[in-house]
């Protein structure tokens, strides 16, 4: 199989699968939380050789495969890995597909260009790696992951100084919570609009996924209109960036705009790429707000 071939082949299994979800009503990136017993926690997914945490596709389809498996944690690593670390994969146990994504410049490229002078076009593509959770190894150390999270009360002021760390202009009032790419502010209700308090939180950090999309920062596209793909496509992405940092700060992620599910399946069916690059926009969104954290 080529490249662009294989490319192909991932973009078509991974976005059936997340169009499968959204079809029966359940978000991806919100229902394994609301359906968990408990036993898998909250937090973004982790290489357990490494300890780098993964992004895009790959933490929904890792999240996914937790729940599904029952898993007690967010630790998960390569077979040779496993060796590495002076243990091994039990033998039977199946993996779960991870995706690597890179790009090259073709043969043809590479001529074309010392032709012509110009500069080599480049093409993405896409790797399938197989990861395993600490829990199918075998003589590693203790995963050390099994730390309790924060309680409500003791989150939300977690997330106060996230959110103030960014230097986001945010205005309370009125009956509407919108970000103003035009004038680069947040404005949200007051906390005692919301039934629950925690809800007031989940919507600024969905405000701030839009608000790192500003054109002095990551310099998204906000010229769709209401409704249309390119309004969808950035729903999409600050909708998956509040739930990167949710899980990361320890709060349930939940879906803020349940009405656009057909614009998303829309927007899904029509690109197989789409929730590839929404997830990775998304990750780039939560990690900048993470910068500012680290950086104030």
């Amino acid at each position: 199989m080529t490249a662009i071939a294989n490319t192909q082949s991932l973009h078509d299994a991974v976005t059936a699968r997340i169009i499968a979800e959204l079809e029966q009503g359940r978000f991806p990136w919100v229902q394994p939380w609301a359906s968990s017993s408990g036993g898998t926690p909250l937090g973004l997914p982790q290489n357990a050789s490494t300890g780098r945490t993964y992004s895009g596709i790959n933490i929904l389809l890792l999240w996914s495969a937790a729940i599904e498996q029952g898993r007690p944690s967010q630790r998960w690593l390569t077979f040779k890995q496993a060796l590495a670390l002076g243990g091994n994969v039990r033998k039977g146990e199946k993996g779960t597909m991870v995706v690597y994504a890179d790009t090259f410049v073709p043969k043809a490229e590479q001529e074309k260009a010392s032709a012509s002078g110009e500069d080599a076009r480049r093409v993405g593509f896409l790797k399938r790696f197989t990861v395993f959770h600490v829990e199918q190894c075998e003589g590693l150390t203790a995963d050390p992951d099994a730390s309790p999270l924060p309680g409500r009360t003791e989150v939300l002021p977690q997330v106060e100084a996230v959110i103030a760390a960014t230097g986001a202009d945010i205005r309370i009032g009125g009956e509407m919570a919108f970000y103003s790419p035009s004038h680069d502010f947040i404005q949200i209700p007051p906390q005692q609009a919301y039934f629950e308090p925690i809800n007031w939180y989940r919507t600024k950090l969905h405000e701030l996924g839009h608000w790192t999309g500003h054109v002095s920062r990551l310099d998204r596209n906000f010229s769709g209109r209401f409704g249309g793909e390119a309004y969808a496509r950035e729903e999409l992405v600050a909708e998956l960036c509040s739930a990167f940092l949710c899980a990361e700060l320890g709060v349930t992620p939940t879906v803020r705009h349940a009405d656009y599910l057909g614009a998303w399946l829309d927007v899904l069916k029509g690109d197989n790429r789409a929730i590839f690059q929404a997830a990775s926009m998304a990750s780039k969104a939560a990690e900048f707000v993470r910068a500012r954290m680290l950086s104030g």
